[in-house]
């Protein structure tokens, strides 16, 4: 099969959907009999995921490399950067955390060069393996005052030899000026690179929209490959939690209403995509204490910052009303970090995370966490500790900390690895613990969470397959995609013909 050329979808802006439509073509050139793979030579986000390897990716590279049908690798994103605060960032490099960075010694001249050198390397070992690669931007691709700094829009595409395909996002308004304003910003060299414009996020009649389409490609010179609508129907896992809040948390009758503490640092909160989409469950993200009382289930989400999070739940009441809720039998899960502040302290002696030392955790779990500036990334197989199951579950860790149970304790461990290691800890089933995240991914376990629902829940449907969801919603991405994208136009562009 010809091989064509890279393709990189940058952006006029953040959130214009440069990930989704990434995705989409990861999922399209598959289909086609490309063997695609995803690249994003620098990603921001707390939403991580662990590789085969067990190393640290962004999680959207591990959702358009699970588009693309191959296993993901931390040659599809060799940097990311997870927040800390407004002014820093944990660094990691290849997978492999790097310490804490401020931004203005992050972008300092010898550690871009020496960053750029890596994520350049990445991208050449990953261009061996696959045809074609789907390299994404980040934020806008005209931030001219970044220019020298950027490491993951036209200097890598350069780089990759890759066709430029610009999104602009119509659904905010100003889609001509961002487009054409974007192009402009660019020099000369660089607007030879855009090959094509995308419009992303369309409501209404696209008929209307023809002579925009005009207009746009007599103003910046080249064609406008798609406009794809807006949907509604189609469930792509997020990357950014920036919309969890306005997720309903009004009780439902026949449903098990699940509350997730919506934390400051929150991370990885794909934890509960299953949920969402589990019909016996009403699922909604919330930090009010009044609202925690409506829920039947607590979760306590992973954090990039636990300590922190322990003293904000405390400080605003929400810790005293979890406490609450398990005393009148509400069920309370923790995970990761969350895991971690349910015991009953968290000490971190050496300053890894922060200034604080040591706060009590929540005491519903006889467990104690040690912060440790060594972090554990890596898949897992494991079965719940005491239960008979045909086969293992999936899951994997990301979390600095090691959680020991007190001697003693009236509590179990929930589940043991598949080497043998227990994991997590067990005081009942409405209090249970776990650094596993993935764990909801398994059909089995939350119906295990369910268990003691049953009898109140509407109907009886058959267990949720998340797996089989999933592949499901990227067939049908690609096909709202395709039907909305000239590919003939694509292919000649990467092939050279055009």
């Amino acid at each position: 099969m010809k091989k064509l050329h890279p393709i990189m979808f940058a952006g006029t802006g953040s959130n214009v959907g440069k990930s989704v439509i990434a995705t989409a073509f990861c999922r399209i050139f598959r289909q086609d009999g490309f063997c695609p793979a995803p690249f994003k030579a620098q990603n921001m986000a707390l939403n991580s995921f662990a590789t085969p390897e067990g190393l640290e990716i962004g999680r959207a590279q591990a959702v358009q490399a699970e588009a693309a049908g191959i296993p993901c690798h931390t040659d599809m994103n060799p940097l990311l950067l997870k927040p800390q605060s407004d002014h820093t960032s944990q660094v990691v490099l290849n997978g492999r955390p790097q310490g804490i960075s401020e931004a203005l010694t992050f972008f300092c001249k010898e550690r871009r060069n020496v960053l750029r050198k890596e994520v350049c390397a990445a991208y050449d070992r990953l261009s061996v393996q696959y045809n074609p690669i789907v390299l994404e931007g980040a934020g806008s691709i005209s931030e001219v005052n970044l220019r020298d700094s950027d490491l993951a829009n036209l200097p890598m595409a350069l780089h990759a030899g890759a066709d430029v395909i610009l999104v602009g996002d119509i659904d905010r308004g100003g889609v001509f000026a961002s487009l054409y304003g974007s192009m402009m910003l660019l020099c000369p060299e660089e607007r030879r690179m855009i090959k094509g414009i995308l419009i992303n996020k369309f409501r209404g009649d696209l008929r209307l929209f023809e002579s925009g389409i005009h207009m746009l490609e007599n103003l910046c010179q080249v064609p406008v490959v798609g406009v794809v609508p807006y949907y509604k129907d189609i469930y792509i896992e997020e990357e950014d939690s920036v919309s969890l809040a306005v997720k309903s948390m009004r009780r439902e009758l026949g449903k098990v209403n699940i509350a997730v503490v919506l934390l400051r640092h929150l991370s990885n909160f794909t934890d509960f995509s299953v949920l969402e989409r589990d019909p016996r469950v009403h699922l909604f993200y919330t930090n009010n204490v009044d609202e925690l009382q409506k829920a039947d289930i607590i979760l306590l989400p992973g954090t990039k910052s636990t300590l922190d999070d322990l003293h904000e739940l405390r400080r605003n009441g929400v810790a005293k009303a979890i406490i609450q809720a398990h005393r009148q039998g509400k069920v309370v899960m923790g995970i990761c970090g969350g895991y971690q502040m349910m015991g009953l302290e968290v000490t971190d002696p050496d300053h890894v995370e922060g200034d604080i030392e040591r706060l009590p955790g929540l005491g519903l779990l006889p467990v104690a966490t040690r912060m440790q500036g060594e972090k554990v990334t890596r898949q897992v197989r494991f079965r719940q500790e005491g239960r008979e199951m045909e086969s293992w579950y999936e899951g994997y860790e990301i979390h600095m900390g090691a959680t020991r149970m007190i001697e003693g304790a009236s509590a179990d461990f929930l589940n043991v690895l598949e080497d043998g290691t227990p994991e997590g800890c067990f005081a009942g089933h409405t209090c249970l613990g776990t650094y596993i995240h993935g764990i909801l991914d398994n059909p089995s376990f939350i119906d295990f969470l369910l268990e003691p629902f049953k009898e109140r829940l509407a109907q009886e449907p058959e267990t949720f397959d998340y797996r089989r969801f999933k592949e499901q919603q990227y067939d049908k991405l690609a096909a709202h995609v395709r039907l909305h994208v000239n590919m003939p136009l694509i292919y000649k562009i990467l092939k050279g013909e055009i």
